[in-house]
């Protein structure tokens, strides 16, 4: 394989869909050697099947808002690889969703889920949909009419979707109550339910307490510990808050939370008082980061800004993808970042990932650092066809144990000749192999 040609190629067959070539072309480079050691590999022409989604769903959602209008928006689910196990990946409600992201999402949860070492391929599904401002009867309605095709393409052994960005709880519920109305059937389809119907314990906490975890086993590398750093956390949903969640509980400080309009910087650290703040604004209230800056005076916030200009120990970007450019990386290392850990998917550019490997800081790319939410939902799975639920404190011993795991892979792959852990190498080479095998093992399909 020749890394470079190949992504040339998918350029110029799928010339709008930068996210989509922007994953491709950070992860081949990184397998091409290992990947010319397996010649069976290229006669299978192993790569472009790899890196080419099984299945592109796209329809159109239809629905009523509450004033009675008709509002029309896209569906997709990229079903992309399914070798080791049924689809799985989650369900984005955001007004940037397109398929070039999709794509993106879906190509990077393979690797992912490989590197959980649990029976899932890789999948992602969405709408341009944004629940920001839509009363909970539009969400249900759209919700409800987005199933309304999507149960076609999924089930407990087929594609298992979950949340991700704009889809929690009350999201999930209203799609699970749809599929079961569609199907007359209960089954494990959806991941992420509420503790009545079906979720797993420490579900929501686990992208974000994952992301710590694994946090933990880098800085362990070094002889470092988490008590006493200062950090810095980009977004307030569901990663950001239990990331920060964690981080509290193990000593660290955490100094920063943003959203899409800006950042808070609390000086003197956010703790448990004010996180349970947070959750009750951005989970119930449905409110933005700024409003914390009036809730506590000592809090500064910067609007239409980043938090990667402040001083810390360590960055957890937990928002979005690309969001942290080559200048701010320069900028996190010059000011003493020691440790980078993405609890969001590949919210760092090329440039900044540079930076970082550059810098020879610790740094994790969200296919490892983030798979503890994956992991969690496979186990939620699992619960569900078993009929049983685990205790909180089982399947957190279950989600530390495979953090751990994936960060043995990635330093069994990733360990280069001066000692330094390339854990983007690690991670994709690790969940690249697996993957691999079990493709030739199924023949060409």
């Amino acid at each position: 394989m020749n890394a470079a040609q190949v992504v040339e190629n998918l350029k110029c067959r799928f010339p709008n869909e930068p996210e989509y070539i922007q994953a491709v072309s950070q992860v081949l480079p990184t397998i091409e050697e290992e990947y010319n050691k397996h010649p069976e590999f290229e006669k299978a022409n192993l790569i472009e099947r790899l890196c080419i989604p099984d299945r592109v769903i796209e329809f159109r959602v239809t629905w009523v808002d509450d004033k009675g209008q008709v509002q029309t928006n896209m569906g997709y689910r990229i079903q992309h690889n399914n070798v080791i196990g049924p689809y799985k990946g989650g369900i984005r409600f955001h007004k940037s969703v397109n398929l070039g992201i999709l794509k993106f999402l879906a190509f990077e949860q393979t690797f992912k889920n490989s590197l959980t070492t649990l029976p899932m391929g890789g999948a992602k599904g969405g709408s341009d949909f944004s629940p920001r401002g839509k009363s909970d009867a539009e969400v249900m309605r759209f919700c409800q009419a987005f199933m309304n095709e999507l149960y076609r393409h999924i089930g407990p052994d087929i594609d298992v979707p979950a949340g991700d960005i704009g889809v929690g709880g009350r999201e999930i519920g209203y799609l699970f109550g749809q599929y079961k109305k569609l199907t007359h059937e209960w089954s494990g389809v959806l991941t992420g339910k509420g503790r009545e119907f079906g979720g797993s314990l420490i579900r929501p906490e686990a992208t974000g307490y994952g992301t710590v975890y694994f946090l933990l086993s880098m800085l362990s590398t070094r002889n470092i510990e988490l008590a006493g750093k200062s950090v810095l956390i980009s977004g307030s949903g569901n990663v950001a808050q239990y990331a920060a969640e964690k981080c509290i509980q193990l000593g660290a400080k955490v100094l920063t939370l943003s959203d899409s309009d800006g950042y808070i910087y609390d000086p003197d650290g956010i703790d448990r008082e004010k996180l349970d703040y947070v959750m009750e604004l951005k989970n119930i209230e449905r409110g933005r980061i700024k409003e914390y800056a009036d809730e506590y005076p000592n809090a500064v916030y910067h609007a239409g800004e980043r938090p990667w200009g402040e001083k810390a120990d360590i960055a957890l970007p937990c928002a979005t993808q690309n969001e942290i450019n080559g200048d701010e990386a320069k900028t996190l290392v010059a000011n003493g970042v020691i440790a980078v850990a993405e609890g969001a998917n590949m919210p760092s550019t090329p440039e900044a990932i540079e930076a970082f490997q550059s810098a020879k800081i610790l740094y994790a790319p969200g296919k490892a650092s983030n798979a503890g939410g994956v992991s969690v939902s496979g186990l939620e799975m699992s619960q569900n066809s078993e009929r049983l639920s685990w205790t909180a404190e089982d399947v957190d011993n279950r989600l530390k144990v495979i953090m751990k795991d994936i960060h043995d892979n990635c330093v069994k792959y990733g360990t280069e000749s001066d000692g330094y852990i390339n854990y983007e190498k690690g991670a994709n080479v690790a969940g690249f192999m697996k993957v691999a095998k079990a493709m030739m093992a199924q023949g060409i399909v």
